[in-house]
């Protein structure tokens, strides 16, 4: 994996392993024997919540492995409630890098493509760049419900009731209401406070 990867793509994953509880022994952007070790040892955890919890359709598994580890845990205990609504649920972002991040919100901005808007955070903004919030789609047999009828929106209001797990949090409950959100709840409420921690390989969840 580390030969497709950039020195910055690198240190976003050292980053991301260490907080996860896997010491790549230093945040330095290279890839060696023992980031290589540290991201075994990460994948083999991701592994084994698979094994204990269920695994779950193809993309959200793709998604769903890129998470911090403890996200991965109520990622798939969320999806294993949300098993029994009425509609199907599927991951359909997860980990986003800052450069990801800034990407995204360029959409519909000057400068970006065009179209609507679809954040207001930057890189380093949102709880997706630290491995630790999911979006979730909706679909009525092959239909995305993506507003286009009317029962959408109230579908994803439901799911939130139907499947939250203790340790999420719901961005339907902002006042900028994101009902396709869900992030893992941290003791630092402040995202500046949970990036510094993020980028120093601390835990922050």
């Amino acid at each position: 994996m580390s030969y497709q990867l950039t020195k910055k793509e690198v240190l976003f994953r050292q980053r991301l392993l260490k907080a996860s509880g896997f010491d790549p022994q230093g945040l330095d952007g290279v890839w060696g024997l023992k980031t290589t070790a540290a991201d075994d040892a990460f994948m083999a955890a991701s592994g084994a919540l698979q094994l204990e919890l269920g695994a779950f359709d193809v993309r959200s598994e793709g998604h769903i492995v890129g998470l911090h580890i403890r996200a991965q845990r109520l990622a798939r205990e969320f999806l294993t409630k949300a098993g029994a609504f009425p509609y199907i649920a599927k991951i359909i972002s997860g980990t986003r890098t800052y450069a990801e991040q800034d990407d995204l919100y360029a959409k519909g901005r000057w400068g970006g493509p065009p179209g609507p808007k679809v954040t207001w955070a930057k890189g380093g903004e949102s709880n997706h760049n630290f491995g630790i919030a999911w979006d979730v789609a909706l679909f009525d047999g092959g239909r995305y419900m993506n507003g286009d009828k009317e029962i959408d929106a109230p579908a994803y209001r439901d799911l939130a009731g139907h499947a939250m797990v203790p340790g999420l949090e719901w961005g339907g409950a902002w006042r900028k209401s994101d009902p396709p959100h869900y992030q893992v709840a941290s003791d630092y409420t402040r995202i500046s406070d949970v990036r510094k921690r993020f980028e120093t390989g601390e835990p922050y969840v």
